[in-house]
């Protein structure tokens, strides 16, 4: 992937999409193509066939995807698999139909099962029981990986999967009903802060352990793998392994830990108080990264420094908002 080569970012304005974005245009890539769902229905096969053959992306970073936490999970499994489903098939096909030379396809860890051994590695796909409360939304993405590695053998594309731990930074969901713990707890500690509240009270035990990667290195490294040639990319290239990545830091952490240093990077100085009646989760969900460690790529973002960064884009995205 040259600075040149028309590069279609498929989801460019959520979290990991705009990220993307950022991350392209610091590093000199200029002839980016987006449309937004208004200007462009990805479920939509006809609206999609004729937009891959009127733009000719050469290369395409899908990061579009109907995503939500627990709640609406639960409250609408049927959009969740139909339209991940509609989306990855009519890309990833309409890809291979106007000859895209590199396709790289964003999941989540939620494909593994719900009781992998840590840290998580690429083998144990489809070696247990998936976590019941986002099963469909996890199958979709499973269905875009087998996808991904049956076009690689059959056609000899190259399309590889990257499965992303948990991510934050620019652009993130701070709702407290359906946003994940790091934003939610940013937001809480601001507003506590504010209001000059005694204490802010945290989900659970505090004990569960969870790995964070800032969005800006997760776009990095989906850049990196697009950039390496076919001969280095061998080990993703094969009719034995799916073409698939972990992409995380290899670190992780509890709960307590990350509330003392999310209180800590916004000001809050009252106490933390945990409640135990709430739910909190597997004990620990750490992803193994060597493989994409061993292609010559790691995380660079301190944990500390991508707080500051994701609680600076807070700031200015909620001015006079209490």
């Amino acid at each position: 992937m040259k600075q040149d080569s028309k590069i279609y970012v498929a989801g460019h304005r959520g979290l990991v999409g705009s990220a993307l974005m950022r991350q392209l245009q610091a590093k000199g890539y200029h002839n980016l193509v987006t449309r937004t769902h208004a200007e462009l229905d990805l479920t939509d096969q006809t609206a999609v066939r004729d937009f891959f053959a009127t733009k000719n992306p050469e290369f395409v970073l899908l990061a579009a995807a109907k995503v939500g936490g627990i709640h609406a999970n639960n409250t609408y499994p049927a959009e969740f698999i139909q339209q991940n489903l509609a989306i990855q098939t009519n890309v990833i096909h309409e890809a291979w139909r106007n000859n895209v030379r590199r396709l790289l396809f964003l999941g989540s860890s939620c494909i593994y099962p719900k009781d992998c051994p840590q840290p998580i590695k690429e083998e144990y796909l489809l070696t247990g029981p998936l976590e019941p409360t986002n099963r469909p939304y996890a199958l979709a993405k499973i269905a875009g990986i087998e996808m991904c590695w049956s076009y690689n053998r059959q056609y000899g594309t190259q399309y590889l999967a990257a499965m992303p731990t948990n991510l934050y930074g620019p652009g993130d969901n701070y709702d407290l009903n359906n946003s994940h713990v790091l934003p939610a707890l940013i937001r809480k500690m601001h507003e506590a802060k504010l209001r000059g509240d005694k204490e802010v009270v945290v989900w659970g035990t505090g004990a569960p352990k969870r790995e964070f990667l800032y969005s800006g290195d997760m776009a990095d490294a989906c850049i990196y793998l697009m950039e390496q040639p076919e001969e280095k990319m061998q080990s993703l290239f094969n009719n034995i392994y799916p073409p698939l990545v972990n992409v995380g830091c290899g670190e992780d952490m509890t709960i307590r830990e990350l509330a003392v240093l999310v209180k800590d990077v916004v000001g809050f100085a009252g106490s933390l108080v945990f409640d135990p009646s709430k739910p909190e989760g597997t004990m620990r969900k750490l992803m193994e990264v060597s493989k994409l460690n061993a292609l010559g790529w790691e995380a660079h973002t301190h944990l500390n420094d991508g707080i500051a960064l994701a609680y600076a884009d807070y700031l200015e995205r909620h001015k006079g908002v209490v």
